[in-house]
């Protein structure tokens, strides 16, 4: 079983955060989470439930990156 940490860490072992953006979305809002993702490799981070408004900003900041 693979969480998304250990995942986030094969996929950064081969492609990198500019080539690939990761968004981590979690039901878990702890105290530190996003900084968690973010040391793993993750480019952002959303928790449930979800902010359309907040959704849609990420989405377009790292679509329109391309």
């Amino acid at each position: 079983k693979m969480d998304g940490f250990t995942a986030t860490r094969e996929i950064r072992k081969t492609i990198k955060k500019d080539q690939l953006p990761i968004v981590a979305m979690t039901a878990n809002a702890m105290k530190g989470d996003k900084e968690r993702c973010l040391a793993v490799g993750m480019n952002d981070y959303l928790s449930k439930p979800l902010n359309p408004t907040e959704l849609y900003g990420i989405l377009e900041n790292w679509l329109l990156k391309k």
